[in-house]
């Protein structure tokens, strides 16, 4: 089964880290990413643009809305995810653990319910 498991980033912790711990953290991503290609449950991972970057598309009553910044006002952010497929929720949530993020804030693990390849 198909697993998102989605990075939840709070800044104000980021801010907090040494270089050290931020040091950590991208090591950390490379070894996650080796050790789940080589198992074969990566399918793809992907590091989104900060809440600032964003846009929030709306279209009520037919008239579109264009808003900057994230949808909700929040302390935490989505910060990129990662596709893996494996064998089941509880593999899933190990995996999640393994991303070193996982150490200062949330890993969200959602399965998948449908998929539409281009």
């Amino acid at each position: 089964m198909k697993y998102l498991l989605l990075i939840h980033m709070n800044p104000d912790v980021w801010s907090t880290l040494t270089q050290a711990d931020i040091d950590e953290v991208m090591t950390g991503h490379e070894r996650f990413i080796k050790t789940i290609t080589e198992s074969g449950e990566m399918i793809r991972t992907d590091a989104l643009g900060r809440p600032e970057e964003s846009a929030v598309v709306r279209v009520r009553a037919g008239a579109q809305t264009v808003t900057d910044g994230p949808y909700v006002e929040a302390k935490e952010f989505l910060a990129g995810f990662y596709l893996v497929e494996c064998a089941s929720k509880e593999r899933a949530c190990e995996l999640a653990a393994m991303i070193p993020d996982a150490k200062w804030n949330a890993i969200e693990v959602r399965p998948i319910e449908y998929t539409q390849e281009a």
